[in-house]
């Protein structure tokens, strides 16, 4: 159990320019959150589960995400990332990972039996897999049809779309896989 002078943890992010910001403190009470005029305290031991996943967006190629759901079914997502202006998604990598262990540490503590899952679904993860076995494939096949034409700036324009390609998706897939974790062993790969 966290002790009676145990400091608060909090984190702070704006998931929307326009939206208000969601807040979030570990107290000795548990969880407590605001978002958008909300507010709440859900017990550690009251968390059901946690999915950490990592979810880049176009503003922002490192930002990660932790959906947390309640016993009572309700569910809060806390993001790695925040908005600070028009074009400006800013990483909190830091004082997100310190939030996330933090919570799992007090979780542990109460005795909670959450459900610790990491990754996307075992369904789309299957899908996101058959889907670039396809498109790597008929890639595959254009590089080959390029190179018996003699078309060689084609060949060129193909290796590097399937050099970028790789690196974009092919980290997220890696980071994505399905696991489960325990309190004691977070995914490091799901954190920033």
């Amino acid at each position: 159990m966290t002790g009676e002078g145990a400091p608060e943890t909090r984190y702070v992010y704006k998931a929307s320019l326009i939206g208000s910001a969601h807040e979030f403190k570990l107290t000795n009470a548990g969880l407590s959150w605001r978002i958008a005029g909300r507010s709440g305290v859900w017990g550690y031991a009251d968390i059901a589960a946690i999915r950490l996943s990592y979810k880049p967006s176009s503003m922002q190629s490192r930002r990660f995400r932790a959906d947390l759901v309640g016993k009572d079914g309700g569910r809060i997502a806390i993001l790695s990332t925040t908005w600070q202006t028009v074009t400006l998604m800013v990483p909190q990598d830091h004082d997100y990972r310190a939030f996330i262990t933090e919570l799992h540490r007090r979780m542990a503590g109460s005795g909670s039996k959450a459900v610790l899952v990491g990754g996307i679904g075992q369904m789309t993860y299957a899908a996101a897999l058959v889907m670039v076995t396809l498109l790597g494939i008929a890639m595959a096949g254009l590089l080959l049809r390029a190179v018996a034409t003699g078309e060689w700036y084609g060949a060129l324009f193909l290796v590097g779309f399937v050099a970028l390609f790789t690196w974009q998706i092919g980290g997220f897939i890696r980071r994505n896989r399905p696991r489960s974790y325990d309190f004691d062993h977070l995914p490091e790969a799901l954190l920033p």
